[in-house]
């Protein structure tokens, strides 16, 4: 690979990720918003190097300089005739670096959604002791996290009766009765997403991968408050709203 095509490519990937990071929301697609200045700061200083190496190419060669480098270019020749290949050239399988540049600038591979979710155990909830008494309002805003923990582990059984509001994406469940509301979770990055899911009775499943906010009471089922008791919802209403920026935490419903 020529140093031209070096700094080519240092060029378009610091251009990518600040594409991503920067100027667009496509790196929420592969890590967590936490992770968004790094790679802002990364792209920055790729570009810096792709400068570098430009300007570093383009000073001129003193006559010292010139002789040293011939020098060390016959130098370079003897060991080549000694080992029979060549270090001073990049492998050819560099090339194949020019894919991901490209790939940030001009095409975003989709966003983790219902197809993944299908094929996935749910996201184990974490062992909780102690809830908070549920407010009066209703219905009670809930993560699909908190409406999960309160129905397999809150020993007082307060989530039952009362009507909550969750919102997530619609993933199918073909041959069974009713779909899942789901969240996709990023720990740290794609690689390691979970996702959480509550079945929801009572309602057509709209198409996969939209977006809806659900209100509805807890589905009978098993002992509430034992891991007996299934995460499902009987609804009442189906609101479709837009997709969140932010879509693989599991936030509070949108309203």
């Amino acid at each position: 690979m020529k140093r031209p095509l070096q700094v080519t490519l240092l060029v378009l990937s610091g251009l990518g990720l600040l594409h991503a990071s920067l100027f667009t929301d496509l790196s929420l697609r592969f890590v967590k918003e936490g992770m968004r200045p790094m790679l802002v700061a990364s792209g920055v200083l790729l570009l810096v190097l792709g400068v570098a190496e430009a300007w570093s190419s383009q000073k001129p060669v003193s006559g010292d300089d010139a002789d040293s480098h011939g020098h060390g270019h016959g130098h370079g020749h003897d060991q080549d005739d000694g080992h029979g290949h060549d270090h001073s050239t990049v492998p050819r399988i560099a090339w194949l670096l020019f894919l991901p540049a490209l790939s940030l600038l001009f095409y975003a591979p989709p966003a983790l959604g219902a197809y993944t979710a299908a094929r996935e155990a749910p996201k184990a909830v974490a062992e909780q002791r102690y809830f908070d008494p549920l407010p009066a309002t209703s219905p009670i805003p809930l993560t699909l996290t908190q409406f999960t923990s309160r129905v397999q582990q809150d020993h007082k059984r307060d989530i039952g009766g009362r009507s909550v509001l969750m919102t997530g994406f619609v993933t199918p469940d073909k041959g069974a009765d009713g779909w899942y509301l789901t969240r996709i979770i990023f720990t740290c990055c794609a690689a390691d997403a979970q996702s959480v899911k509550v079945r929801i009775h009572g309602a057509a499943a709209l198409p996969a991968n939209t977006w809806v906010t659900v209100t509805g009471t807890w589905h009978p089922g098993g002992t509430l408050g034992t891991s007996s008791a299934p995460a499902a919802l009987d609804a009442r209403t189906v609101k479709k709203v837009a997709k969140p920026v932010n879509a693989y935490t599991d936030a509070l419903p949108l309203f």
